[in-house]
């Protein structure tokens, strides 16, 4: 059996974090994703869908991204029920998201121009012990240094 959901939309409200009695962080959201076709009057539709994130991915979401910025869920779809105050069941579905990716950068959907970018900690990696550090305006090695010599690589050493 199978329940795993992916899906690509743009928040429709800031995401709502809260926290547990225990202290454990939950954030709710809810995504417009596109339908991958026009109704007769030639308009696109959305879907909304109410989703749930846990932990330090709720925080990072409730701290990054806000009303309009388009992110990607990784998830599975849970249904639950409970009693409403009236005395009658209430039914919900949701997806319950495993990991986020954070498709744009913080404000871009606003035209934000705080240079912020999620991805900055992927990009600012520290050297390898292989690889010395450079200083600024130091030129970089040639990768083309051998100048067409044969270089000895073993298949091994191939990635593919």
């Amino acid at each position: 059996m199978l329940n795993r959901v992916v899906l690509v939309g743009r928040l429709t409200r800031d995401p709502d974090l809260r926290y547990t009695a225990s202290g454990v962080a939950v954030a709710n959201f809810t995504i417009a994703a596109n339908r991958p076709f026009k109704n007769q009057q030639g308009e696109q539709e959305a879907d909304f869908i109410n989703c749930v994130v846990w932990r330090k991915a709720a925080e990072n979401l409730a701290n990054y991204m806000k009303k309009g910025s388009m992110i990607g869920v990784d998830g599975r779809i849970q249904t639950r029920s409970y009693e409403g105050q009236d005395g009658k069941m209430v039914y919900v579905t949701e997806v319950m998201a495993e990991s986020i990716q954070f498709l744009e950068s913080r404000g871009a959907s606003q035209r934000d121009t705080s240079g912020y970018n999620p991805n900055d900690a992927f990009q600012h990696q520290a050297p390898s012990q292989s690889q010395p550090s450079r200083q600024m305006g130091e030129p970089q090695a040639n990768p083309f240094q051998n100048d067409g010599e044969q270089i000895d690589i073993s298949d091994d050493d191939l990635p593919f």
